[in-house]
């Protein structure tokens, strides 16, 4: 009988840890993941947004800016998590040269251990400047 409640304690202190960490992975890593998607999001927009034609006639990077808004709206929402809201803003878009700076505050779900309901809010913010160079494929002798 012994060997059964000690089975029993092993099964409930197994579902106690699993539930401790995936309330902290909810927790911890969101604010890295967050970042990253943002940092790499801004990145391929940008890219997307580019005006090329702007750039054979003239030479010089530009992009559009609600190119890149379209393009950014689109990728943020297929990538991110689903157990957290968000709000996107756009503090800066200079077309050219192309800068831009986005924030992104998320607020994840209420979640209760005991009688306390926990939420956490954060903030990311990303300035981003495009350059193109040689390496990237584009050149002054490919817009003539």
């Amino acid at each position: 009988m012994k060997e059964g409640f000690l089975g029993y304690w092993i099964i409930l202190l197994g579902i106690f840890v699993v539930v401790i960490m995936l309330l902290v992975r909810n927790v911890t890593s969101t604010s890295s993941e967050d970042y990253y998607t943002l940092k790499q999001i801004s990145e391929s927009s940008m890219i997307d947004a580019l005006d090329l034609a702007y750039y054979r006639e003239f030479g010089e990077v530009k992009i559009n800016k609600e190119k890149f808004i379209e393009s950014f709206i689109r990728r943020f929402a297929e990538t991110v998590s689903t157990s957290a809201n968000y709000k996107i803003l756009f503090t800066a878009i200079y077309e050219a040269p192309p800068k831009v700076s986005v924030e992104v505050t998320s607020k994840t779900d209420k979640f209760i251990v005991g009688s306390d309901a926990t939420e956490l809010d954060m903030a990311n913010r990303i300035d981003s400047i495009l350059e193109l160079g040689e390496k990237d494929g584009y050149t002054k002798s490919d817009a003539s």
